[in-house]
């Protein structure tokens, strides 16, 4: 690895930490000695980049420093390219064309010496069907969540009956080869995984949730937490 690219992942790697990262962390990650990491810090802070620590304390990177956000290293470029192959299995139009639209501006961004990177990437899935319930369209749902207002839903139970619901949604998640939304149901007032291939109607409404979007995911985080544990009980 270069220097100038060494030196740019060093950068990489405390962003990235909530907390001080040590030199032999770094060396570590970035398979070096620790007296370099040593040069590379005092070089990064000759340089001005607001790096506080010291040796055997870790160091911290000021949250205020700006970057381009672009200059993207090879790893990173064959990751993002390996996620666009992830995306575009899930049958999501809008999330794939959106994917690619990353890879375009980052293909007109990055310098010519990475672009073969992208016409040949080193990284690639096995070609394979999209999900079963690939017309879903998502985008209602994630505005929603994003939004952090209410949908109401006309869902489709095993036996064909179909219910109204009025939800809170906090995650559209993928499992199984199916997408699962995950709210709030008012009906069941509990958590519930709704199969989006059941959903016969969805409405966006006007009305807000209520709730914290990060506090209604917390709630969710733990009721599966919960219902994991339950599910590991031997009777």
């Amino acid at each position: 690895m270069r220097k100038a690219e060494r030196l740019f992942q060093i950068i990489q790697i405390l962003r990235r930490s909530s907390r001080p990262v040590t030199s032999a962390h770094l060396a570590d990650e970035l398979e070096v000695a620790r007296r370099t990491i040593y040069r590379d810090i005092a070089h990064l802070i000759g340089q001005r980049v607001p790096i506080d620590g010291e040796a055997g304390f870790g160091y911290v990177l000021d949250k205020q420093f700006d970057m381009p956000p672009l200059m993207l290293t090879p790893d990173e470029i064959e990751a993002v390219l390996l996620g666009v192959q992830l995306v575009a299995k899930l049958g999501d139009a809008a999330i794939t064309n959106a994917a690619r639209d990353v890879v375009a501006k980052i293909a007109s961004t990055i310098s010519s010496d990475l672009l073969p990177l992208i016409a040949e990437p080193a990284v690639g899935l096995k070609p394979s069907e999209a999900l079963k319930d690939a017309m879903f369209d998502s985008r209602p749902t994630r505005r929603a969540i994003r939004e952090g207002r209410k949908i109401q839903i006309d869902y489709c139970a095993v036996g064909g009956e179909v219910t109204r619901r009025i939800i809170w949604p906090v995650l559209l998640g993928y499992e199984d080869g199916r997408s699962l939304l995950i709210a709030w149901c008012e009906l069941k007032q509990a958590f519930r995984h709704f199969r989006t291939e059941r959903i016969v109607d969805l409405e966006v409404l006007d009305d807000d949730i209520g709730v914290p979007k990060h506090k209604l995911r917390q709630q969710w985080l733990d009721w599966r937490e919960i219902e994991l544990s339950r599910s590991h009980v031997t009777p």
